[in-house]
């Protein structure tokens, strides 16, 4: 009787990070903050960047103060109802500084171009760009431009970087943020992530879907203008409204709670999420951002915004607690309660 093999056996375990960049990498959700934490806030760990906010908040000799932002926009397709690549990346950029109380002044803006790009359709995107730098006060005063070979780059991307002066004294930033601000949103949710998604499935509906694309730094300088003591400000980008508020509880330190029947979603996007099976509190947002402040000003604040804010009805949506850290629930219709989570991989890739 021969002897028995030595064989020896393993359970697999599942990896603890990934050993490859996936696309959803890029989501703005789970695996982007895996990738933030273990490859680039240990390797540039610096006080500005550690704060985790839409942009670095910067003090110079004399004791001002300016905001400093970067962003990469691979969208597709480049030309979207209510916007484009052009508008996108100004627009994104210009967002990104309003979040830090800056008035946003300056852009830079890099093209990596792919051989055979039509030139006219550059024309058009660069013609965009400078519609949407005009409509929000900025100037694009340096770039640069590469082309890589024909099939290695899709068309064209656009990466823009903005600066910003700080004219208030608050700290508008996740650290400020304290248990009993209100959560106020600024108008209705997923109009970009679900134009993209229609125009790419071809969905038809009776009125277009547009993305919701826009500036925000004149609602955020009106609400600073008023002395309102605005605690924090986040734009909903990539990972939608969940992922916007989880990041800042983590960040902060706090819980927050929100109610599902105050989030305001027009009929449109809510069908096009229903046929889809997406949930809008996920979707890609351009021109809508929460802000977070002391209760007894929210009534102000609403005012202000219903006045120069884009979307729509302005409304209070939750408010934040003290603990558990980083927690996130949401209260649905019927009144049970479920905890938000960061958005897992990549719901819709290229959003922005």
């Amino acid at each position: 009787m021969s002897a028995a093999p030595d064989v020896s056996f393993t359970c697999p375990v599942p990896l603890s990070h990934r050993t490859e960049i996936t696309v959803g990498h890029g989501g703005g959700g789970r695996l982007t903050q895996e990738l933030i934490e273990r490859i680039f806030r240990p390797a540039f760990a610096n006080p500005s960047l550690d704060a985790q906010h839409d942009g670095a908040q910067l003090r110079f000799p004399g004791g001002g103060r300016l905001a400093f932002t970067t962003d990469s926009h691979v969208v597709s397709p480049i030309f979207f109802p209510g916007g484009d690549i052009g508008t996108l990346a100004v627009n994104g950029t210009v967002n990104d500084l309003a979040m830090c109380g800056a008035r946003p002044l300056w852009l830079s803006a890099g093209f990596i171009l792919e051989e055979g790009f039509p030139v006219a359709t550059l024309e058009k995107v660069v013609a965009s760009m400078k519609a949407a730098a005009a409509a929000a006060g900025v100037s694009i005063v340096t770039g640069d431009t590469k082309v890589v070979e024909r099939g290695k780059g899709d068309g064209l991307y656009v990466t823009t970087s903005g600066v910003g002066v700080i004219e208030t004294r608050l700290a508008v930033a996740p650290a400020s943020i304290r248990p009993g601000d209100a959560v106020i949103l600024s108008g209705d949710i997923g109009r970009h992530g679900m134009a993209i998604m229609a125009t790419r499935a071809g969905l038809e509906f009776e009125s277009a879907i547009e993305s919701d694309c826009a500036p925000l730094a004149a609602p955020v300088l009106a609400l600073l203008d008023a002395g309102l003591e605005i605690h924090c400000l986040r734009d909903l980008t990539r990972g939608g409204l969940a992922t916007s508020l989880v990041e800042l509880a983590e960040s902060a330190g706090v819980a927050i709670a929100i109610d599902a029947a105050q989030v305001p979603v027009s009929e449109l996007v809510q069908g096009a999420c229903e046929i889809l099976g997406l949930d809008p509190l996920y979707v890609a947002n351009e021109g809508r951002f929460v802000c977070l402040l002391p209760a007894a000003q929210v009534a102000c604040a609403l005012e202000i915004l219903r006045q120069s804010a884009p979307g729509g009805r302005p409304v209070v949506i939750g408010t934040v607690k003290a603990g558990p850290a980083g927690q996130v629930t949401q209260r649905s219709v019927v009144g049970s309660e479920r905890i938000v989570d960061r958005l897992s991989g990549e719901q819709l890739p290229r959003i922005c």
